[in-house]
């Protein structure tokens, strides 16, 4: 079942999604070679605290650390640890989600390390500027889910990208993972109808080559089977009267 958020909920989702930008604001000059993925997590998790919210991952399905950090291949689920060192020219993706007063904002970005080649350049480009196409084409009342899916899927495949198939992303709230879900593939003019007051996390993850994944043994860590690049990029947004809102980017960065 599909939540329509009340104005109240709405007014708290704001809130917890702002503890998420706040974070993001933070890693933009933070993240440099020679850190742990550690050493980040915990940079994020002390934002999050300190702002009276809850690191939404810590814990959830017995996931072990307070933020998803993947790197360069790594696509999604990425564990925190004081082992992995960020090297120049990686590049890393952030997934943050803050609970504050039982409601969630979740986001991710994907961050150069240092100084990355051009094609890890263009594919973090890519990732993003899909999401930005997607929703200001089709994040509005009567619109359909699947316009945006297919937006994302046709401007990252007609740019030479493939989407990760296994993962999507979905409605947020007082849980993590509400209807509807959100594939970053699919056709036009399908899925549900957008209404005022929905809760979308909207997250396309790209490949730099064939979609393929595989899943480590740690049963978490999700690679792309080829070694190559994957990108990631997540806002939560809220569906209003006119369009939508971001929920989890400070307004100075917006940039739709």
């Amino acid at each position: 079942m599909i939540v329509i958020k009340t104005p109240r909920e709405q007014d708290l989702m704001r809130k917890a999604g702002h503890i998420v930008a706040l974070v993001f604001k933070e890693l933009k000059d933070y993240i440099k070679p020679g850190l742990s993925t550690l050493d980040v997590a915990n940079m994020c998790e002390k934002i999050i605290r300190s702002n009276g919210a809850y690191p939404t991952f810590l814990g959830m399905y017995d996931f072990p650390g307070s933020v998803c950090i993947s790197v360069n291949e790594e696509v999604v689920h990425g564990i925190p640890s004081k082992h992995r060192i960020l090297r120049e020219g990686d590049i890393v993706s952030v997934d943050v989600g803050a609970t504050l007063n039982g409601y969630i904002g979740d986001a991710c970005r994907t961050y150069f390390v240092g100084t990355v080649t051009e094609n890890a350049r263009r594919l973090v480009t890519v990732t993003e500027e899909s999401f930005w196409d997607a929703v200001n084409k089709f994040a509005h009342p009567g619109a359909r889910l699947g316009d945006i899916s297919h937006a994302i899927q046709e401007y990252c495949e007609s740019r030479g990208y493939s989407i990760i198939r296994e993962y999507t992303g979905h409605g947020v709230g007082s849980k993590l993972h509400e209807d509807p879900y959100i594939p970053n593939y699919g056709e036009s003019g399908t899925g549900p109808v957008l209404k005022e007051g929905m809760c979308l996390a909207i997250e396309p993850m790209v490949a730099e080559g064939h979609h393929a994944i595989r899943v480590g043994k740690d049963g978490w860590v999700a690679r792309m089977k080829d070694g190559k690049l994957s990108s990631h990029y997540e806002n939560s947004i809220l569906i209003t009267k006119d369009g939508y809102e971001v929920l989890t980017m400070l307004k100075e960065d917006h940039h739709g």
